[in-house]
């Protein structure tokens, strides 16, 4: 096989798996961490075998940040999962996969795109784990199509490092709180990491680290809800540094804003190496995700208000805000681009 008909192989896949009751919430409904870990391996195993198509050093993709994704449709128990990667964009050393999630429905044939999700991945070398190599680059079907990546890559970069400005607040812990503040629902989940956790280099696959952010999300939900809730959307998750085997990480979640029919969720990850008593614990990863609450018959319910305690609260009630109006009329945009 030449190099070019090995880097076309390399660019695309699909992979599917049944949908089972360990997948999902009590009344059925897949967890969103599940569809995004799902996401995130279709993308390390592409993004892995590009990095690959090319001599020099082996390499494993890490996950370096996932674009906002929103949830279409639920998926449930007894649902195919169909999940397909592409890459779309490559700079020297980052590459872009667009996954797309298709729901189908065996007994009746019907099938539903429920996500479609940007991550980018950063690739190490395993001979010297802190070695970033470089990117092989692919082909592109016009010049535009190059240039539109360009300007991702270059929104994402800046994002990225804007984040890291929100990485000292931290989470604590509320005496008697009252119901719908945000010490009420606010939530943490300890995790050893333990070697089925990681990648080949021995660092926590991101999918790992998302499916453990949203059953976070997901309880701190709940418990202000009291009611089924299934993931609407997550919004940019970013991976500002490596988690390594052997490191405890504690996730944390608390409700930021609530609209009518939604509810934010900051989630925060931090890696504590516990072996290696010179380092400090640190931050990792951060994002925001969006629930509803549903009915039995899977209609959205009212979400109760958020009650607000303090300037802190409504500091961030306000930035929630914002971001659920911008993002509401980016919707509203795309829904009349494809009109």
């Amino acid at each position: 096989m030449s190099e070019t008909e090995s880097q076309a192989t390399a660019s695309s896949l699909q992979i599917c798996r049944i949908m089972r009751p360990d997948d999902a919430n009590i009344v059925g409904n897949v967890h969103g961490g599940t569809i995004l870990k799902m996401i995130e391996e279709a993308g390390c195993i592409i993004g892995t075998r590009h990095c690959n198509t090319q001599p020099g050093d082996r390499c494993a993709a890490q996950l370096a940040r996932v674009e906002r994704t929103d949830f279409l449709y639920p998926m449930f128990i007894g649902e195919v999962a169909h999940v397909s990667a592409e890459i779309t964009y490559t700079s020297n050393h980052s590459v872009e996969v667009q996954v797309q999630v298709m729901s189908e429905n065996i007994l009746t044939g019907s099938m539903k795109m429920t996500n479609r999700a940007t991550l980018w991945y950063v690739p190490f070398s395993l001979k010297d784990v802190g070695k970033v190599t470089e990117v092989p680059p692919i082909k592109y079907a016009n010049p535009e199509q190059e240039e539109e990546g360009k300007k991702r890559y270059e929104a994402q970069k800046m994002e990225r490092l804007e984040t890291k400005e929100r990485n000292g607040e931290q989470l604590m812990p509320v005496s008697a709180p009252e119901p719908y503040t945000v010490g009420f629902s606010q939530s943490s989940l300890i995790h050893l990491v333990g070697p089925s956790d990681c990648t080949l280099h021995g660092f926590v696959r991101g999918g790992v680290t998302m499916k453990l952010m949203d059953e976070v999300a997901g309880i701190v939900a709940a418990r202000h809800c009291k009611t089924n809730i299934v993931t609407a959307s997550v919004d940019a998750i970013n991976f500002h540094r490596k988690i390594m085997k052997g490191c405890v990480v504690t996730v944390s979640g608390r409700a930021t804003f609530t609209s009518n029919k939604s509810m934010e969720i900051e989630v925060f990850v931090d890696a504590d190496p516990l072996i290696e008593a010179e380092k400090e614990k640190y931050r990792a990863v951060t994002a925001f995700f969006t629930y509803i609450s549903l009915d039995k018959e899977n209609k959205p319910l009212p979400i109760p208000a958020l009650k607000l305690e303090g300037e802190e609260d409504q500091k961030h009630f306000e930035e929630g805000k914002a971001r659920y109006l911008q993002n509401k009329a980016k919707r509203l945009a795309d829904k009349q681009r494809q009109q």
